[in-house]
């Protein structure tokens, strides 16, 4: 499962295509995630990627992921609670970036093993052979011109 805000950032580096290539995972983004990609080129570029099989959609269906999700919109935006219900409910990782309660309550239901970051991401990018450290630092640097900062200076120090 991934939450809007991978989404984003992913589709401001153009890496759709490539994360789609990690062997042993499939991008799943739910239709309150869907719902949440208002840009319109970035929602053209979702569209794309859904057409291309880069990305899978899902939908909130089960009725213990329905109940859950009832509970967790209480206190975190649709897309998050529709992403970490659907995660629990089908035992996959999930890639958020937002912190505070919805991290709190990921850990709680899914442990921290299964939560996915941007960085996180780029990592096994890297460690895959799928884009060099020098790459990923390019993407970083995009990415802080969009105001999604990382705490490290390059993923040199990180792999």
């Amino acid at each position: 499962m991934t939450d809007a805000n991978v989404l984003i950032n992913l589709i401001h580096v153009d890496a759709l295509a490539m994360v789609a290539s990690l062997p042993d995972y499939e991008f799943v983004v739910v239709d309150e995630v869907v719902g949440e990609i208002t840009d319109p080129q970035q929602a053209a570029a979702l569209q794309t990627a859904f057409a291309q099989n880069h990305l899978k959609r899902d939908s909130l269906t089960d009725l213990d992921a329905l109940a859950l999700f009832a509970e967790l919109v209480q206190v975190m935006g649709r897309g998050e609670a529709a992403s970490l219900a659907l995660a629990a409910g089908k035992d996959c990782y999930l890639a958020c970036d937002e912190k505070r309660v919805f991290r709190r309550k990921a850990i709680e239901i899914l442990g921290e093993d299964r939560l996915l970051t941007t960085p996180g991401i780029i990592v096994l990018c890297i460690r895959q052979g799928l884009i060099t450290i020098d790459e990923a630092d390019r993407l970083k640097a995009i990415l802080e011109t969009k105001r999604f900062k990382m705490t490290f200076a390059s993923f040199r120090g990180v792999v």
